[in-house]
């Protein structure tokens, strides 16, 4: 069963060393633990519904409580004290399209707002009902879950958009293909939920971002249906389908996407290297996406992402021997840990191999085999439950992350840090702040950033502090011409920037575009523009 309350599966729990214990003391002082509020005492809280009897709408507090919030850091602190103030009115989990375009019709005629639901995945409110006069209805896609058809020879899949990640490589894998799109929340997050924020998934660099694999689909909203053939490539004006990627449910729901897929690949296997410092690690990065090299992962963590990696491996022995190894070779504190993946032909991994062995050891680094790439895909869909292991020991986490040109990529992820850091300082309190390049380009590079910090019995004060440390790094990021949202996309935390980032006549632009689908304003009201 999911946590209400937290990430993922009840019955998974990411223990914490006494190792990865003591650092953190080390790090942010002693760890104090606050009890969070019982199921059944928010479930009391919640009002009655404002929405009046329809078979297709459930309205029992239960339902309620999943739909009302996701998965950030404001949202855990809502749940966790009990600090709700709103809830949506009713859930809807529609089973076709007939009852998809039966809850927009019934929505509209009586001005109810409608939110539509993936996995509850987002980190920055794109699914949280805002405050609003009118009742509110959250959009459960989860029954619509099916792969519909599976071209092989033009190698495209329809799929329903309610379909979580692991079912659709289920689905696809059981006739030999694959999507390829694994973000750190695939383990719940779904196809339509990718499409509607622009997520981006781990091995990207080899299958691509969710725009590059959407080809086409289905959205129904307030004033038709919507639909978007497939084709391979047109010059016949404008992609329309632009304006689906990244709408965060304004202009209607997608009920089904076609999406490119591949054979599953012969390889698919991940290794570990280190560099002596961050500088020599970003410069290897960047000549190994300018050299076109094909790997289909490159991620590269600073000192102390590297550190904090090995200290949650759980291997104490083998990294204590690591470390002395390390050492001896001159490889110490400012050391980065860069994990790289080959996917794809099995002929031309040896090849790849050499390539990417050859580009390390010209930047004076150390290519250290498979064993660490290997612990790392085996937890990579499982780091996100080391939050529930923290809250309980006391500790807060967030991340944020960026895209910049590559000669901004230093000064954005030293303010990012700075920032985050000064911002806590403000309240006597310490942080650990770390980053790592995610996904790589000729031109740039995400920059992907934690944080992590003590918690406080006050829910007000503890979102005041993590605010402010948000709005810190959010300044320091647009400062630096950077993107406020590389993959998470804006929901209601980045909406605030966005404007820096498109102009406001960008911003006119597609508040237009909202107000020709939704001419009432009720869908997902308060997400992406104000």
């Amino acid at each position: 069963m999911m946590r209400w309350n937290g990430w993922g599966d009840s019955s998974v729990n990411y223990p914490l060393s006494e190792m990865a214990e003591t650092y953190l003391q080390e790090k942010l002082g002693v760890l104090v633990s606050f009890p969070d509020v019982s199921k059944n005492s928010l479930l009391t809280q919640i009002p009655s519904s404002k929405i009046s009897p329809h078979p297709l709408i459930q309205t029992t507090s239960s339902d309620r409580l999943y739909h009302s919030r996701g998965q950030s850091l404001p949202d855990w602190i809502a749940l966790r004290y009990g600090n709700i103030t709103t809830f949506p009115d009713g859930v809807v989990y529609p089973q076709n399209l007939e009852e998809v375009r039966e809850t927009i019709s019934f929505s509209y005629k009586n001005n109810i707002c409608l939110i539509p639901y993936g996995g509850g995945t987002s980190v920055v409110g794109h699914i949280n009902p805002t405050q609003n006069d009118n009742p509110i209805l959250s959009v459960n896609m989860k029954n619509l879950n099916c792969l519909l058809e599976l071209d092989k020879k033009s190698q495209l899949a329809t799929i329903q958009t309610g379909t979580s990640g692991p079912l659709i490589e289920k689905q696809l894998n059981q006739q030999g293909y694959t999507l390829g799109h694994f973000p750190q929340s695939f383990e719940y997050s779904t196809l339509g939920g990718w499409i509607a924020t622009r997520s981006s998934g781990q091995q990207s660099y080899h299958y691509g971002r969710i725009e590059d694999l959407f080809v086409g689909g289905h959205l129904e909203t307030p004033v038709g249906s919507f639909s978007l053939p497939p084709h391979p490539a047109s010059a016949a004006g404008p992609d329309l389908k632009q304006l689906v990627l990244g709408s965060e449910g304004r202009i209607g729901i997608l009920t089904k996407a076609i999406v490119r897929v591949q054979p599953i690949p012969e390889v698919d296997v991940f290794y570990g290297a280190f560099f002596r410092n961050w500088n020599s690690g970003c410069d290897a990065v960047k000549s190994i996406v300018q050299n076109n090299i094909q790997i289909s992962i490159c991620r590269l963590s600073d000192p102390t992402e590297t550190e904090i990696t090995l200290l949650l491996s759980g291997k104490e022995n083998q990294i204590k021997w690591l470390d002395r190894g390390l050492k001896t070779l001159n490889y110490h504190s400012d050391r980065c840990l860069l994990i790289l993946g080959i996917t794809g032909n099995r002929n031309k991994k040896r090849i790849i191999r050499h390539e990417v062995k050859s580009l390390i050891k010209n930047h004076s680094g150390i290519f250290v085999g498979r064993i660490i790439g290997n612990s790392w895909e085996k937890n990579r869909f499982k780091t996100p439950y080391l939050r529930n292991t923290l809250w309980d020991y006391g500790v807060a986490v967030d991340t944020l992350e960026t895209a910049v040109p590559w000669k901004n990529v230093h000064k954005t992820v030293n303010e990012i840090k700075s920032a985050i850091s000064n911002n806590l300082e403000f309240f006597n309190e310490k942080v650990l702040v770390f980053s790592h390049l995610s996904h790589i380009y000729r031109d740039g590079a995400s920059i992907y950033t934690t944080f992590l910090f003590r918690r406080c019995k006050d829910p007000d004060e503890l979102f005041i502090r993590w605010k402010k440390m948000k709005q810190g790094a959010s300044k320091a990021i647009v400062s630096n011409g950077g993107t406020i949202s590389h993959q998470h996309g804006v929901g209601t935390d980045h909406a605030p920037y966005l404007q820096e980032e498109k102009g406001e006549l960008g911003i006119q632009t597609i508040k237009a575009i909202c107000n020709e689908f939704d001419p009432k304003g009720l869908l997902n009201p308060g997400k992406l523009v104000m």
